[in-house]
């Protein structure tokens, strides 16, 4: 009975054959496309046609992105639905290299090609002994330690490969297949850059948004669909570190048809480029995202205050430049009215010879339409104030009583008027002041000063502060 169980056991071990391998490279791909997100993520899919032998059949997957998520590859027939699924998969990364195929051949023969008759051989076989610090060799029962030509290894070990692979033992039901694999992977990123040309009058401006894309991901797109996502995503961290539509406007520098589709998604917005373009490794690429003219923008000048201004005497600030912002609002009646994706706005001025000038540069956060854009610009170079505490005094431990006295001096062509922002701390009471301001909220009050041209401008209040 045993025998019979051996001749059963031997039978069928002969009569298993292991599943066929195929290999798919980037010259079967017949489309890609890229999601790419703000947090150096990016969605891949790549769809192929392969030619698969039915049944069991390994697939090697190559020409993905290296820095790939292997835990998230999924894969779907569009020639038929349902006919191929993944039973196993692997990832290969150990990529070939002079110091990696060195390594594998620790302990094996080699042979060394020498450039000169100095240590009295051209070619010899020899035997890699060891790589710390240094090659060392044994030839002809004598140790070399370095050797001055080349090394020749007689082939490439079969656990090193040339460029990451994906390996999948596939269930298979139809020979011609048009496979579909979606992966997240890492190193792709984008963000947004906007360049404004203010108008002389400072009442206007055309704005240009561009896409910076980075690609790090260790893969080549080719005529890639691209999409962007902006906002937040959510990434979970491994434990352990191992479209709206706008009305056409003739102000628009460039036809519609030509910019982004921009749709909410989720809780985000969606970017869809209106062409194909490639991406390659190592390589930074600028699309154009949006272009608008005629926006109708303002410039602030601010004279901010600090809290602790009011918590002890303070000696007089003198000579200090007024902060100068320019703003504008994200409207559709104002030219615009579409999200913006986080970014970097760059400002140019005319100069009065018609030369842009650089005026200075922000960053925004994703804004939404409908909403302002505030841009920091520096600080005013004909625009001075001071500030001087004319009383102070400490009712209490913590009541304190304050009266300070600014003074504005415009040297500017124009007339100008300056936000005196006035931080206050806790519990605050303006008892006297020489002109009105508004409480912008529970702790902010702001004077809006009128000086004008070569002029000068005062503002004095007082103020109770509880603690």
């Amino acid at each position: 009975m045993r025998m019979a169980w051996i001749g059963i056991l031997a039978a069928a071990a002969g009569a298993w054959a292991a599943p066929p391998v195929f290999e798919s490279t980037v010259a079967d791909q017949t489309d890609v496309a890229v999601t790419a997100y703000n947090n150096g993520l990016a969605l891949v899919r790549d769809v192929r046609k392969v030619k698969l032998a039915s049944g069991e059949a390994y697939l090697r997957f190559a020409d993905v992105a290296a820095q790939i998520r292997a835990e998230t590859v999924s894969l779907k027939s569009l020639a038929a639905p349902g006919s191929a699924g993944i039973l196993e998969q692997n990832y290969e990364y150990d990529l070939m290299s002079p110091s990696k195929l060195m390594e594998k051949y620790v302990g094996k023969p080699v042979r060394l090609v020498n450039f000169s008759t100095q240590i009295g051989f051209q070619q010899v076989e020899a035997e890699l002994l060891s790589l710390n610090e240094g090659p060392v060799y044994r030839v002809n029962g004598e140790i070399y330690l370095g050797h001055p030509g080349y090394v020749v290894l007689p082939e490439i070990p079969e656990n090193l490969i040339a460029k990451p692979s994906l390996v999948w033992l596939i269930e298979n039901a139809r020979e011609d297949q048009e496979l579909e694999v979606q992966y997240l992977t890492r190193g792709i990123s984008w963000r947004a850059d906007y360049v404004l040309n203010l108008d002389r009058d400072d009442a206007s401006l055309d704005l240009a948004g561009w896409v910076t894309m980075d690609n790090q991901s260790g893969a080549t797109y080719a005529n890639a669909r691209l999409k962007l996502v902006a906002g937040e995503v959510s990434i979970v961290s491994p434990e352990i570190e191992a479209t709206e539509e706008y009305a056409a406007d003739d102000k628009l520098g460039v036809a519609l048809d030509r910019m982004p589709a921009e749709e909410a998604f989720a809780e985000y917005h969606l970017y869809t480029m209106p062409r194909r373009t490639t991406i390659k490794q190592n390589q930074s690429k600028q699309l154009a995202l949006l272009e608008a003219g005629g926006v109708r923008c303002a410039k602030r000048f601010e004279y901010r205050g600090q809290e602790h201004f009011y918590s002890g005497p303070m000696p007089p600030t003198r000579e200090e430049h007024v902060e100068v912002f320019l703003e504008f609002e994200n409207r559709e009646d104002n030219h615009l009215g579409i999200p913006l994706p986080g970014g970097i706005m760059r400002i140019y001025q005319q100069d009065s010879e018609g030369m842009a000038q650089f005026a200075g540069e922000d960053r925004i956060e994703h804004t939404p339409k409908d909403e302002k854009v505030r841009l920091r610009m520096g600080k005013a170079f004909d625009v001075v104030g001071e500030r001087v505490q004319k009383d102070y005094q400490r009712i209490s431990n913590k009541t304190h009583e304050c009266c300070y006295e600014i003074t504005l001096r415009n040297h500017k062509e124009n007339d100008i008027v300056v936000e005196v922002v006035e931080p206050m701390p806790s519990d605050w009471k303006v008892l006297e002041s020489s002109q009105d301001f508004e409480k912008r909220d529970a702790h902010t009050a702001v004077f809006r000063v009128p000086v004008k041209t070569d002029g000068t401008a005062m503002v004095t209040y007082r103020v109770r502060v509880t603690y």
